[in-house]
């Protein structure tokens, strides 16, 4: 392997995790993929090359996501080298395509990249963490135009950017620069700008008086189960909750799993853990609670669903990692995390056989039931209906528009980041929900552990927000927004486009090899 190919692949891996969030070198990323390019044209097998994009990828997953390892060791090496195995693949699909022509190779790099997204964003392994639109979160006003498009529209910018750049660079090298082409550059670099520019709203200055106040207790994540703390915690909630209200607040946020002594959903009004949370209700009657909480479900006899666990008397239960509404004089309103953390808090069905080794780094055999569907929290004489968003929820932007088409017009996301310490990752966490309030045109009220908690304004500006590792309370006037974007009512269109267009080039690969075999 030639020196040259693989410091190539390092610079790639290199330039991908400076451009990362929440680093202030994002223009990288416009060229990050171009010495991988290079290094396309330079391979001379296709197993090479997918060893050498391998490194590239591997680096990039490395330098941006290794904050997992303090929750996890073993379970983060996992999702690095089979996160970026899987991100190969579009790649390797790219090598094998540009042997039919040049732009036949380039529209194939850019559908295998974003099918490979789409997918990951669905299926049972997903992790859009690295998703490339994702790039743009801590600079909202340079892509206000993800109200129609999403990340996904990010994504294609930046692949689109990185050809023409190497096609420029090509022309260069052999001295025919191409003028055309360094337009074409410019055009594609500005007009997006231009266009979040003229798309940015001008939002009414808040001059309602209903306020939101979300709490930041700062619990040690790794002791907030223990059952003996349980009641201190709830204590020391209500206690920065009513030092925080006033006569207009009309709904708190507490972050994810803030009431963690587990019961059974049918229950929670009666467990004695939870009776002084009711009775603030009692003697708050206008106001609204939304909080993570962790319940059980019991299912009789019958095994309903494929995460049900048996009790050990013959019946069969759930466990949910959940929000609950709780309004005095009103029914608990319960909506069960869907978007589940794969390994952690789920187990995809076809590794089960895997699940002993998974127990090891914090999963679960059965791991969690969830909900089928988003869902909405509501109240007579409320005005905010919430989005109960669930801590990773948030990094999944076309589900978080079924909130919205639920009739949400405030997105409440409710997280504990404390697992990872003070690391990029909460960070980045932060910075993605700012990508949730642009494409749905919504604010944004974050409850986290222990931090950061914020406001965010429908343009992706944070408003206010708490610090790190510090127990404190944001009292919020959030205006209402009522609607639904372009993006929030088709979703993720191109991803669709491109994964159709993925699995033309795929067939056409197929005959082809038929093709030569039966010659």
């Amino acid at each position: 392997m030639k020196k040259s190919v693989l410091l190539l692949s390092i610079t790639s891996g290199l330039l991908l995790f400076a451009a990362w969030p929440v680093s202030p070198l994002l223009p990288l990323i416009f060229i990050a993929w171009i010495p991988l390019l290079m290094v396309a044209e330079r391979a001379r097998t296709a197993s090479g090359f997918f060893g050498l994009s391998f490194l590239a990828l591997l680096i990039w997953n490395s330098g941006t996501t290794w904050w997992m390892w303090n929750s996890t060791d073993i379970g983060t090496i996992a999702a690095i080298m089979f996160n970026s195995m899987l991100m190969t693949f579009p790649w390797w699909g790219y090598f094998h395509i540009k042997k039919k022509g040049k732009n036949a190779g380039y529209i194939s790099l850019i559908a295998f990249w974003m099918c490979f997204e789409y997918i990951h964003h669905n299926w049972q392994l997903s992790w859009p963490w690295l998703t490339l639109g994702n790039v743009f979160a801590s600079y909202p006003d340079s892509i206000q135009w993800y109200e129609y498009t999403g990340v996904q529209g990010g994504t294609l910018w930046v692949i689109l950017v990185n050809i023409l750049l190497y096609e420029l660079w090509l022309s260069y090298q052999q001295k025919s620069f191409n003028k055309k082409m360094a337009l074409s550059v410019l055009f594609l670099l500005a007009s997006p700008l231009l266009i979040a520019y003229l798309l940015k709203p001008t939002l009414s200055k808040e001059t309602g008086t209903d306020n939101i106040v979300i709490v930041q207790p700062d619990i040690d994540p790794y002791g907030k189960f223990n059952a003996g703390t349980g009641a201190e915690q709830i204590q020391s909630l209500l206690n920065l909750t009513k030092e925080a209200i006033d006569s207009n607040t009309k709904m708190v946020i507490w972050p994810e799993t803030a009431m963690s002594i587990a019961d059974w959903q049918s229950n929670i009004g009666n467990n004695l853990y939870y009776q002084a949370v009711f009775e603030f209700s009692r003697q708050n009657p206008s106001l609204s609670l939304v909080t993570g909480i962790e319940t059980f479900k019991n299912y009789g006899t019958e095994k309903i669903t494929a995460t049900a666990r048996e009790a050990g008397d013959g019946t069969y239960y759930d466990a949910f990692n959940a929000a609950v509404h709780i309004r005095n004089g009103q029914a608990l309103s319960f909506y069960n995390k869907s978007k589940l953390v794969p390994g952690v808090e789920s187990l995809p069905t076809f590794l089960n056989f895997l699940a002993p080794v998974f127990e090891q780094f914090g999963g679960t055999t059965g791991g969690y039931g969830r909900s089928e569907s988003a869902a909405t929290f509501s109240a007579t004489g409320n005005n905010y209906i919430a989005a109960p968003i669930i801590c990773y929820e948030s990094v999944y932007g076309e589900y978080v528009g079924e909130y919205v088409k639920k009739g949400a017009n405030i997105l409440t996301i409710m997280t504990n980041d404390g697992w990872w310490g003070n690391t990029p990752g909460h960070k980045q966490h932060l910075q993605y929900a700012r990508l949730r309030a642009i494409e749905t045109r919504k604010w944004v009220a974050r409850s986290a552990n222990t931090g950061i908690s914020a406001v965010i304004d429908p343009t992706g500006s944070i408003r206010d927000s708490k610090p790190w590792h510090k127990m404190s309370t944001i009292k919020y006037a959030v205006p209402v927004v009522s609607g639904e974007t372009f993006y929030v009512r088709w979703g993720d269109y191109l991803y669709k486009l491109a994964s159709l267009i993925s699995i033309l080039f795929i067939l056409w690969k197929i005959k082809d090899r038929f093709t030569n075999n039966k010659k």
